[in-house]
């Protein structure tokens, strides 16, 4: 019997030679990346251990990106913990350099490895051929010291893409697509693999987006077959594959899913679900309070040189706030490179430092009672950008972008 590339990553972990969906495997695990949103907590745990041990440093990444700059002594008191511990055991370290996501997939991700992070989105790792997935701190821990976890191998559900997306459409109405038709819970615990002759006109870019949004249909992980493209980016940035896995003919899926990339269209995920989507023109004319062009999903040169090709000579509409945030510190200096921060601080845009701002709903751009915000970001469920009752939209950056210029709600087209 053939098995699914989740299934190769997860046998070889295991030392194995194979596996199948519903096996639980031991697994060692080639990286562990954390940030500040939790990993003062690990911290605590860890010194409370009676024979506390890091099982291999070299395998650790910390990041702070959640709340950068200190937003209150509170934090500031997390990130020293987090910085003194990383600096006393020898842990790679980054502050300030991005989204955590981002510095993993420019710096460290290698097709075939398992990590794990201490972050729900880490699933964006399948863009390079690798099985990320979330953990909380306890499971974080627990890997930390033994090197080790235990997985229960997921189901995989494959996704053929065919074709091409059209002009003005982009990764992210792709995948709040697929969310929308198979449902937050639709792959729940299950790998999402995504193959086809319509994979080859897809960038890392668009492939981080992709994969990065899985965990909101409940995915386990995401994953996506290494070709040139991924090859290519692995090389600009010197880095090898550690395996390079494809599906046998003969693996079991779930499902299989066919997607036509003509077919699909500008997209909004209306309050408060990802999967409440609805075609733009559907949304035409909500008022917006703030848009947001940023996040590990749609934070990259790519996702900003759309926003400032929509902006270019335009103006940011009066009364909305338009955050643009460079998901790492070498998109930013791109961006800088490039003119497209000052296109956008001409039209009226606030340019922040790379962090994850107001997908985080903490330290940036929180919005208000019954204020309406219409984001890149990762989420919008209630209260997720900061008040309880306020709105938040989620959509691609040409669209985010072109809604900030018109004060409401429309597409790049319009």
């Amino acid at each position: 019997m053939g098995m699914t590339m989740a299934e190769k990553i997860i046998a070889a972990a295991a030392g194995k030679e194979s596996c199948k969906a519903g096996d639980i495997e031991t697994v060692t695990l080639d990286r562990l990346m954390s940030n500040d949103g939790t990993t003062h907590l690990t911290i605590d745990m860890y010194n409370n251990l009676k024979n506390p041990h890091i099982a291999d440093v070299d395998k650790l990444v910390w990041i702070i990106d959640h709340n950068i700059p200190a937003d209150s002594p509170k934090t500031a008191a997390s990130h020293k913990k987090m910085r003194d511990f990383a600096r006393e055991h020898g842990i790679t370290f980054y502050e300030g350099e991005g989204v955590c996501h981002q510095v993993m997939m420019e710096n460290h991700v290698r097709p075939g490895e398992l990590i794990f992070g201490a972050d729900s989105h880490t699933c964006a790792y399948g863009a390079l051929g690798a099985f990320g997935t979330g953990v909380g701190c306890t499971d974080y821990l627990y890997a930390m010291v033994t090197g080790t976890s235990w997985l229960l191998v997921p189901e995989t559900i494959r996704f053929n893409l065919h074709g091409k997306l059209k002009k003005g459409v982009y990764a992210r109405d792709l995948i709040l697509s697929i969310i929308g038709k198979i449902s937050a819970n639709g792959a729940n615990y299950k790998a999402m693999e995504f193959a086809g002759d319509g994979l080859k006109d897809l960038s890392i870019a668009d492939r981080i987006a992709i994969c990065n949004l899985c965990v909101e249909a409940g995915a386990k992980t995401a994953l996506m077959e290494v070709d040139e493209v991924a090859l290519d980016y692995l090389k600009e940035h010197g880095r090898e594959p550690k395996a390079l896995f494809k599906s046998d003919a003969d693996a079991v899926f779930s499902q299989v899913i066919d997607i036509n990339l003509d077919e699909i269209e500008p997209i909004v995920a209306k309050p408060h679900f990802v999967d409440n989507i609805v075609p733009v023109k559907e949304c035409e004319g909500t008022k917006i309070d703030e848009a947001f062009l940023g996040s590990c999903n749609n934070g990259r040169i790519e996702d900003l040189r759309v926003g400032a090709a929509v902006i270019k000579g335009k103006k940011v509409a009066p009364k909305v706030r338009f955050l643009v945030v460079p998901a790492s510190r070498s998109v930013y200096k791109q961006a800088l490179k490039e003119g497209l921060l000052d296109i956008f601080m001409e039209a009226g845009a606030m340019v922040m430092n790379p962090n994850c701002s107001v997908c985080w709903g903490a330290c940036q751009g929180v919005i208000g009672e019954g204020e309406t915000l219409i984001s890149t970001g990762t989420r919008n469920f209630k209260g997720r950008a900061g008040h309880k009752d306020s709105f938040v939209y989620l959509a691609s950056a040409a669209t985010v972008t072109a809604s900030a210029i018109a004060g409401y709600i429309t597409s790049a087209e319009v």
